[in-house]
């Protein structure tokens, strides 16, 4: 099992939402490099929703339903399906993220602008704890 990193700005798609539909298609991501993440991704696999922009926290576990299909008429983007799995008890915010020396390696600090990256075993382990899991 791989653990992921998925954003979104939570007003419009949060983890309210992902809850009230109970699945939705990760699509609209325009960028080779996260597009490719995506296209990693396998069934089973579990990500952090994280809401960006406004509130700046790790909100929540996700698991990845489907692997990727193509997105967009030219077909050279990339979607996967996800539901939730649990709310994070406690919210873990991008500043606490950048204060843990346990994360000081972790894909979304030093690729700060892609809405999808990989999450290692340990730093999921911190993330997880830090939620109150």
């Amino acid at each position: 099992m791989a653990y992921w990193f998925l954003r979104s700005e939570p007003d419009v798609y949060g983890w309210d939402h992902l809850v009230r539909d109970g699945t939705t298609e990760w699509d609209g991501i325009r960028n080779y490099t996260a597009r490719n993440f995506l296209k990693d991704m396998q069934v089973g696999d579990r990500a952090i929703f994280y809401h960006s922009n406004t509130e700046k926290a790790a909100v929540g576990i996700m698991e990845i339903t489907r692997r990727w299909r193509p997105d967009g008429p030219d077909e050279k983007w990339a979607s996967v399906a996800v539901r939730p799995i649990e709310r994070l008890p406690r919210p873990v915010t991008l500043a606490e993220i950048k204060t843990e020396p346990r994360l000081a390696r972790i894909e979304v600090l030093r690729q700060s602008r892609l809405s999808v990256t990989p999450v290692r075993d340990d730093e999921w382990a911190v993330l997880l704890e830090m939620g109150g899991l």
